[in-house]
């Protein structure tokens, strides 16, 4: 599901000032979303990684994309769990 499609799904809620103050995510939607997330939380930071490196691999996605060069998030997480 692409993002487009996600921001579609969702409802914000606002106060009645008309601030947000929540969300409501289809479940289909959350239900796909919490591998991600748990896969973000249990992975581990490599605070001793320069920061050139990762500046490098940052500009090196930025160029991939650029080029159209995208992956469905389903392959960027293939494999994180291990």
């Amino acid at each position: 599901m692409m993002m487009a499609e996600v921001n579609q799904l969702i409802q914000y809620v606002t106060n009645s000032q008309g601030e947000c103050i929540g969300v409501v995510i289809p479940l289909a939607v959350w239900e796909q979303l919490m591998p991600f997330l748990q896969a973000l939380m249990n992975a581990e930071i490599d605070d001793q990684e320069p920061k050139e490196n990762i500046l490098a691999d940052l500009q090196e996605s930025i160029r991939q994309a650029r080029r159209g060069e995208t992956f469905p998030l389903s392959e960027l997480w293939d494999g994180i769990d291990e």
